[in-house]
């Protein structure tokens, strides 16, 4: 589910792991892995994206656009939908938490 009601992320693996795609506005989730190329992750680990970070979602922009995210370090950007998608998740609080 991406923005409905009830569950707050699309869980898609029998694990209860997510994208962070699909995280909705208010989640927070814990990084646990990143599938992307070497030199992609790494350049998302020096911007604070790396597997173990926290990180809560903030805005979802329509029509497939960009995520608002905040680190639990405080830094706040946006994250193309595209990209987003290949970072799993884990639920560490839910939107009506």
């Amino acid at each position: 589910m991406v923005d409905g009601a009830g569950s707050s992320i699309d869980v898609h693996e029998a694990n209860g792991r997510g994208s962070l795609a699909s995280a909705t506005i208010g989640t927070s989730v814990r990084i646990v892995g990143i599938v992307l190329d070497s030199s992609v992750a790494a350049w998302l680990a020096a911007v604070g994206l790396q597997e173990g970070e926290e990180v809560t979602v903030l805005r979802r922009a329509a029509l497939g656009g960009p995520l608002h995210i905040r680190t639990s370090s405080g830094g706040e950007f946006a994250i193309a939908r595209e990209l987003a998608a290949h970072l799993d998740v884990i639920v560490v609080r839910g939107a009506n938490a």
